[in-house]
């Protein structure tokens, strides 16, 4: 470690402690040679976003609620210049609809800080998390991230040369990961595909006038069977002139001892109804929010939708919005000492009975002089502000 090096560490309280490694693996001489080498999470994200966000109604508009939630949430934020870096556009996108959905949807989320010329904070861009790779030193930690787009690579140092974070890492919480979080995309995967599934078992049957398929029975003479000619004529018939929506409800001229059998669903293979209603309740589960908010059919967990859009806000638009301000404010303090920025509660409308309740027991509190009152309300004191 250089003196400057130590100097930094000193001023920022951290001489002398040293973490834990994070793998304690056999790390080979060549991996030395080769440098910090970059660990991958290996849940193909790309193709749960197309089958998800891009192709199910319902895991999208799930995931929007959350991000649009979050979004218009109201702020308390101690410093006006942050408020306005945290509710500025960048690259026409919300940063915190953009960190919300990445959360939601990949369990991380990466912002970079960009600087003046004088190095303080002029913007927060929202990186792709697909893109970043962690790059893990020889104990573990993170000493840098990689960022891959079009081609090319550009490493991210944590601090830069003077110090100061470059990046700031937001991610959920992830039980056998130390670099990732655990996104609602891979635990909602599976529901996804049954609902997808179920959807194209529908418009299977619409296809073909919404009735189950038929069977062609050859009974001319006991043990008659079609030549290789004749099958072939009768499949590609069947196949051009009687399949497929155009040709719905068109009669069919059965000659030579053919006879039409059509088949039909048992109540038990009619499942798949209720197989897609699950699926997408189970959808819903995974991303946080109340079936009855989708418009869901048989949900009666919640008496209305208030109490839905209650349980919303407290179950999942408050801790998420409560983890990235955090993280935000954590990556920021080092320009803006004793930084806070929360979620206004008295300015959520889907909280306001319950504010209103809080407030009236305070007020209803002579034992409580006003700055306990003020503290209990989440306010600052008289004398402070």
């Amino acid at each position: 470690m250089s003196l400057f090096d130590r100097v930094r560490h000193a001023i920022k309280g951290g001489g002398g402690l040293s973490r834990v490694p994070l793998s304690t693996g056999f790390v080979p001489p060549y991996a030395m040679a080769l440098g910090p080498q970059a660990v991958r999470l290996p849940f193909d994200y790309r193709a749960g976003v197309r089958e998800a966000f891009l192709g199910n109604p319902v895991a999208q508009r799930a995931v929007r609620i959350v991000a649009d939630g979050v979004a218009a949430a109201p702020l308390a934020v101690s410093e006006p210049e942050v408020r306005r870096l945290i509710e500025a556009h960048s690259a026409g996108q919300s940063l915190l609809e953009t960190l919300a959905a990445q959360l939601v949807l990949h369990g991380n989320a990466f912002v970079q800080v960009m600087k003046d010329g004088a190095g303080q904070p002029a913007e927060l861009f929202a990186l792709r998390p697909e893109r970043m790779a962690v790059i893990a030193g020889a104990d573990g930690w993170p000493v840098a991230y990689d960022y891959q787009a079009g081609g090319a690579t550009v490493r991210l140092p944590v601090e830069d040369e003077d110090g100061w974070p470059t990046l700031i890492h937001l991610k959920t919480f992830h039980p056998a990961d130390d670099h990732y979080g655990a996104g609602c995309l891979s635990a909602a995967g599976e529901a996804v595909r049954i609902h997808n599934a179920a959807a194209a078992w529908n418009r299977a049957l619409l296809d073909n006038a919404a009735r189950p398929s038929g069977a062609l029975v050859y009974a001319n003479g006991e043990g008659a069977t079609l030549t290789t000619d004749q099958f072939d004529r009768l499949k590609e018939e069947l196949a051009t002139a009687f399949s497929g929506t155009g040709n719905a409800g068109r009669p069919l001229l059965l000659e030579g001892g053919l006879q039409w059998q059509s088949l039909s669903l048992s109540p038990a293979e009619m499942d798949f109804a209720q197989l897609k209603s699950a699926a997408a309740r189970d959808i819903a589960l995974a991303f946080g929010v109340p079936p009855m908010l989708l418009g869901l059919p048989g949900d009666n967990t919640y008496a209305n939708y208030r109490e839905a859009s209650k349980a919303l806000w407290r179950l999942t638009l408050l801790p998420l919005a409560g983890k990235i301000l955090a993280g935000l404010s954590e990556g920021l303090e080092p320009w803006f000492p004793g930084l806070t920025a929360s979620v206004d509660l008295d300015k959520v409308p889907a909280l306001a009975e319950d504010r209103e309740t809080l407030w009236a027991q305070v007020n209803g509190a002579d034992f409580l002089d006003a700055d306990e009152k003020r503290a209990l309300l989440g306010l600052a004191p008289k004398e402070a502000r």
